[in-house]
């Protein structure tokens, strides 16, 4: 091991006795803070100074999900919990708060995802926007603004480009895995 280099436990936080649960194949950065009633699936990664706080209401996600780096997640207290399904990409900086994104569901960098809100499968809000409560995405529709707003239905090829970003940061994410234990 490089002398610069420690190894380091992910910052998993119990709170009023709630542990997170963590896939052994999982990874999560060792500046993120994972908090109480978080499950977080195989392959799946949550990247540098990410907060998945949840304290008063469960935070689900599914395997192979990438939460980008300066991501929020968190939950509506007692009345909806954050459901984030298999192979989505959340972009750097987003805030996903009590709401459900279903597998293969896209949030751009520095997007908002409020309560009730749902992604169906392959659903896309671009980068910066901004779902407002209870507004559903439906399967292949791309949304954008503030508030956002349908904008077009993705073809197959255009939405292919948007499923590649999970398995590539499942990739990435083993390597960041093998270089900070300093293998």
């Amino acid at each position: 091991m490089d002398a610069n280099q420690t190894t380091t436990l992910p910052p998993l936080y119990v709170f009023e006795g709630h542990r997170p649960v963590i896939h052994p194949n999982a990874w999560v950065a060792p500046t993120a803070a994972v908090i109480g009633q978080v499950t977080i699936g195989e392959g799946s990664n949550i990247w540098y100074h990410c907060v998945l706080r949840g304290d008063t209401n469960t935070i689900t996600i599914g395997t192979g999900t990438n939460i980008q780096d300066g991501t929020i997640v968190h939950v509506n207290a007692g009345r909806q919990c954050t459901t984030i399904g298999n192979d989505v990409t959340v972009g750097h900086a987003a805030i996903i708060h009590a709401c459900t994104l279903k597998d293969r569901a896209f949030v751009g960098m520095g997007a908002t995802v409020l309560d009730d809100a749902v992604i169906e499968e392959g659903g896309v809000l671009a980068a910066g926007s901004v779902l407002p409560p209870g507004k559903v995405i439906k399967a292949m529709e791309l949304w954008m603004g503030n508030p956002a707003k349908m904008v077009q239905v993705l073809t197959v090829e255009r939405r292919a480009g948007f499923d590649r970003t999970a398995g590539h940061y499942v990739e990435l994410s083993g390597r960041h895995r093998r270089s900070l234990a300093g293998a």
